[in-house]
Formats: C-alpha cells, sequence, structure tokens
C-alpha cells in the first residue's frame, strides 16, 4: 500500500512540474510575441530610434551635462512599465534616485544610459535579449518580457 502512494505522489510530482513547465513556455511566447509587435509598431512612432542590439530609445529631453562609460557610476531616477502600462518599479514613487555601476545593471540600461548626458531625460524600450531574457525577475517582470523604461540621467559620479 505504501508502494502504490509513493507511485502516485511521485507521478502527481512529475506531471505537475510537465504543467509548470508547459505553462511558463506558454508564457514565454506569448511575452516574446507581444514584445515584438510592440517593437515593430513602436519603431515607427514620432522620435523613437534603434541601435544595432535592438534597443529603441526616445529622447524626452537632451542633457547638456557629462556622459557615462560602460562601467561609470550613475544616480537615475525611473520609472519601469510592462506593455500594458503597469508599473512595477519606480525611484519616482518611494522618491529616492538610485546609484549604481552601469555593469551591473541589464544591458538595455547600460548601453541606454551611455546614450545619454547628465540632466537628459530617455525613454528606453528593452527588449528581452537587452533584459531579463528567459528567466525574468521573480514575480515582478516575466519570461521574455519587453519593457519600457522613462529614464532620467541625473548624475554621472
Amino acid at each position: 500500500m505504501r508502494r502504490h502512494a509513493s507511485k502516485l505522489i511521485i507521478t502527481f510530482c512529475v506531471l505537475a512540474a510537465f504543467a509548470v513547465s508547459a505553462q511558463a513556455e506558454s508564457m514565454m511566447e506569448t511575452n516574446a510575441s507581444a514584445g515584438k509587435a510592440f517593437m515593430e509598431k513602436n519603431l515607427k512612432a514620432d522620435g523613437v530610434k534603434k541601435t544595432a542590439s535592438g534597443l529603441q530609445y526616445k529622447i524626452i529631453k537632451e542633457g547638456s551635462g557629462k556622459k557615462p562609460g560602460p562601467t561609470s557610476e550613475v544616480t537615475v531616477n525611473y520609472e519601469g512599465r510592462h506593455l500594458n502600462g503597469e508599473v512595477f518599479d519606480s525611484s519616482y514613487k518611494r522618491n529616492k534616485p538610485i546609484s549604481f555601476r552601469l555593469n551591473r545593471v541589464i544591458k538595455g540600461w547600460t548601453e541606454g544610459l551611455q546614450l545619454m548626458k547628465e540632466g537628459a531625460h530617455y525613454q528606453l524600450f528593452i527588449p528581452p535579449e537587452l533584459g531579463y531574457g528567459r528567466r525574468g525577475a521573480g514575480a515582478a517582470i516575466g519570461p521574455q518580457e519587453t519593457l519600457i523604461f522613462d529614464v532620467e540621467l541625473l548624475k554621472v559620479n
């Protein structure tokens, strides 16, 4: 009887793992497809530019200060949104800018912030390969998500 129960439990666990895996794969495909469609349409919007890597950006306000390098420490205000407009993170809401080194963040930020000068405000449209890719970022960002960030470069330290 115990042997039979153990086999049932193992079978259930294996089936549950397959179901979770299939659900994650479906979410990845959905996010990737939505992101690709968004980026194609977004590129046609006024003022949107694209880099060789696939990063898209729009200059909201030009800056006039220093430009950061790939390992510079910077201080920024930002808001991160999903394609549906839902905010998943914001330094504005915390009323506290953040500082970090550009080589310690997602590739889309590293590249996008190097286009900016102090005082600039850009919108960055980051495809998954320059963001969190297949792994996502916890519950906040799903796998293969394209992300939108409003970023103000306050200071190059």
